[in-house]
């Protein structure tokens, strides 16, 4: 059995990697396999990804793009549409800021690609990131869309833009280790994206896990406590008990009896409006308190980043 503290962490080292790169580093989260990445194997991890319909993980890499169109009718059709988990503004009339995860984009294009920028914004990323659309190319291959015009914002452009833009179009991804009480609060959060560790697959008994449970340590009970030994003597009853039943049942049978001081990992990613949103239901003193203990740093350093939009929050709190 093993103890720790709750903790965070922005990854900002994926910002830095290529769109495979990053989505399987995310995907192997879940089943805590990131000791099989390799300067290869993020190629047929994708391919798998797209094959068996994992499109969660497809929702860990978000582009912004600056689509510019000869006339107004392209935008109202494009406007039409009501994209879902897109969001876009306009820079001026026939400009358009557009914003979203390689799953938004590729479902913008199945379900609704008969629109001209749409057609126009899918042939681009296929240019760009053939990886993620070969299997939606058309039969006679892209065509290139005229009247409409498709550039990328890197994301110091995105990180330049003016707040309400940048609220809207800056993605962060954040890796948090808890309990899963936590969890399960995260998750209602909407619109973002979750990647999380999986009791069902990970098989704690294996020597990758040091053979062990690992528990958070409850912000509840004072160490050395009668209530911390009673919470430690329910912990160590609890492994011993999933040990036992691993020794004939598989990981998802035997996590049934696993408590919500479980450790687990899980990767949020959403916009800085949706974060903004969340810091605002979770750091007040009425939240539950697991949950203040991470959000209230993590808030402190996006105030820290992004003074313009958390520095108020943030001060509320110091």
């Amino acid at each position: 059995m093993r103890v720790i503290p709750a903790s965070f962490e922005i990854l900002d080292s994926l910002d830095r990697q290529d769109m495979a790169c990053r989505i399987e580093a995310c995907g192997r989260l879940c089943y805590k396999s990131e000791d099989k990445i390799t300067p290869e194997s993020a190629i047929p991890f994708v391919r798998g990804i797209v094959k068996h319909g994992h499109n969660s993980v497809m929702e860990m890499a978000a582009l912004t793009l600056r689509v510019e169109v000869e006339s107004a009718a392209i935008v109202n059709q494009f406007l039409a549409v009501i994209p879902r988990y897109i969001q876009f503004d306009r820079l001026e009339k026939q400009v358009l800021l557009i914003s979203g995860t390689v799953r938004a984009f590729r479902e913008l294009y199945r379900d609704a690609g008969k629109g001209k920028l749409i057609k126009a914004v899918a042939g681009y990323l296929a240019s760009q990131y053939p990886l993620f659309f070969e299997d939606l190319a058309p039969k006679h291959g892209w065509v290139g869309q005229a009247g409409v015009t498709v550039s990328p914002l890197t994301l110091a452009e995105v990180d330049q833009l003016p707040v309400d833009f940048l609220a809207k179009h800056r993605h962060v991804a954040v890796r948090i280790i808890t309990n899963r009480a936590v969890t399960h609060e995260i998750v209602r959060h909407r619109p973002c994206s979750y990647l999380q560790e999986s009791q069902r697959y990970c098989r704690y008994a294996d020597d990758k896990f040091g053979n062990e449970v690992t528990f958070i340590k409850p912000m509840f009970f004072a160490e050395g406590s009668e209530e911390y030994r009673l919470w430690e003597t329910a912990m160590q009853e609890t492994e011993r008990l999933y040990l036992r039943l691993l020794e004939t049942s598989s990981p998802q049978a035997a996590r049934t009896v696993l408590p919500n001081s479980c450790k687990t990992e899980i990767i949020v990613f959403a916009n800085l409006l949706e974060w903004l949103h969340i810091f605002r239901l979770r750091t007040p003193k009425n939240a539950e308190p697991s949950m203040r203990e991470v959000m209230i740093p993590l808030l402190h350093e996006f105030g820290r980043r992004y003074p313009a939009l958390f520095g108020e929050l943030s001060r509320t709190l110091t």
